[in-house]
């Protein structure tokens, strides 16, 4: 448990500072895009998420689970494999992505190399993927916690640098932002791979068992397989989100132009706000994946209820507070990006979206160490299907427009941080106000 709060403090500091930075490369987006710019990037951003989900085939989670449950003389020998594998699925994955991303329409409205930033981005994911997975399984945070810091400072100095320097079209702007995004990580894996080269140095030093390729390679899929389902599920549904927002507010009446500048308004500025405290969410994720795969491995109830009810306290003690000043000081954070904007209204509405979101990242860690990876895709198909039901009906009608965007998203989370509370709660033999039962 010690090493669990060290760690999860550790990633909340850092993850403090990198959404600070975060705050201020949209704010320099903001500035430097205009409004229509903005919405464009923000509406490319999530195929950038698919491409990296793709990429990845989630070995961080795999690889940091395999390494939580087994003992270190296995370590050496299975990110051997784990390494090979990723060369595998990089040559397969960038073969594919020169094929399919140029018949892609999403990139007819972007610099016509875009596709290319994309088919570089895959072997820098599937090579950090692995080793950011063996840290994060042996909770050495600190590099996890550097990386992270990495990627959104080093975003941070390159787009201010080259915006300060020289002058660009709203196309040619985007795509710039875009290769800024691509350097950071091609940074972020530089360091990792020095981190990763050391460490496998010294577990050389140490005594070793080996594992056949299969076994791991099968160890692995177990745990990829069904949570990369999970998160392509995210990511696909996060890239269509965009354009059945902008479909909606069309049919109820807004032009084209103005839905996307809407959308980006959304995205760029309310999504920014409402996200930031995020970080304390996400650095549970990364902790709790290890910790409770550990515990659960070795049959600890008492321990991942004694989890489970830190993290729900925590999540409560700085998720009120943050909606609270999301809703009472809306007007003064949104008009950072844009004076007199409709983000504010935006802001507000989404208060539960939020909040809920807040509560859902740790849970969805609990159920992949508890191995309930298919309960967590199915709630997140059923809450993610009725809430774009609700989306584009209430949307589409004129008297809602964004309103009734917003109010499916809202419904949206409720439903699927309740399906996941219940499903853990009775996994780990508690009733719903997290008292123990027989």
């Amino acid at each position: 448990m010690n090493t669990f709060v060290k760690g999860a403090v550790l990633l909340i500091i850092v993850a403090f500072v990198g959404e600070c930075l975060e705050f201020l490369i949209n704010m320099v987006l903001a500035r430097e895009l205009g409004e229509e710019g903005l919405g464009l990037y923000m509406s490319i951003l999530p195929t950038v998420l698919f491409v990296v989900v793709i990429a990845s085939l989630e070995l961080p989670i795999s690889i940091s689970k395999f390494v939580a449950e087994k003992e270190a003389i296995y370590h050496r020998s299975m990110l051997s494999h784990a390494l090979r594998f990723a060369s595998v699925c990089t040559v397969v994955f960038v073969v594919l992505a020169f094929v399919i991303l140029p018949m892609i329409p999403v990139f007819d409205h972007y610099h016509p190399a875009t596709p290319m930033l994309f088919i570089i981005l895959i072997p820098i994911i599937a090579f950090s993927s692995v080793a950011r997975g063996y840290f994060m399984g042996a909770q050495d945070m600190r590099k996890v916690a550097v990386a992270n810091f990495l990627r959104r400072a080093g975003q941070l100095v390159l787009l201010v640098l080259v915006f300060s320097l020289f002058s660009f079209e709203v196309g040619t702007a985007i795509f710039v932002s875009l290769c800024a995004l691509i350097a950071t990580e091609m940074i972020v894996l530089t360091y990792l791979l020095i981190s990763f080269y050391l460490q496998m140095n010294t577990l050389k030093k140490q005594p070793q068992a080996k594992l056949s390729g299969s076994s791991v390679r099968r160890s692995l899929l177990q745990v990829s397989l069904p949570t990369t389902g999970l998160r392509i599920f995210h990511a696909a549904s996060f890239a269509v989100k965009p354009f059945l927002i902008k479909e909606a507010l069309v049919r109820a009446g807004m032009i084209d132009t103005m839905a996307m500048v809407q959308y980006g308004k959304l995205a760029g500025v309310a999504f920014t706000i409402g996200f930031f405290p995020a970080f304390i969410a996400h650095s549970l994720l990364i902790v709790l994946i290890p910790a409770v795969s550990e515990a659960y491995s070795k049959g600890d109830i008492e321990r991942l209820q004694k989890l489970l009810r830190r993290v729900m306290l925590t999540t409560f003690l700085y998720g009120i507070p943050a909606v609270y000043v999301f809703y009472f000081y809306a007007e003064p954070l949104t008009s950072l990006f844009f004076e007199d904007s409709p983000a504010a209204g935006y802001l507000q509405l989404l208060v539960p979206y939020f909040l809920f979101h807040y509560f859902v990242m740790p849970m969805q860690a609990y159920l992949i160490g508890l191995g309930l990876v298919k309960d967590a895709f199915w709630h997140a198909v059923w809450s993610t299907t009725l809430s774009f039901i609700l989306m584009f009906v209430l949307g589409s009608r004129p008297e809602f427009g964004m309103g009734g965007i917003i109010i499916g998203m809202n419904l949206g989370a409720v439903l699927l941080t309740l399906m996941h509370y219940m499903t853990i709660t009775k996994k780990i033999h508690l009733s719903i106000l997290l008292r123990k039962q027989a």
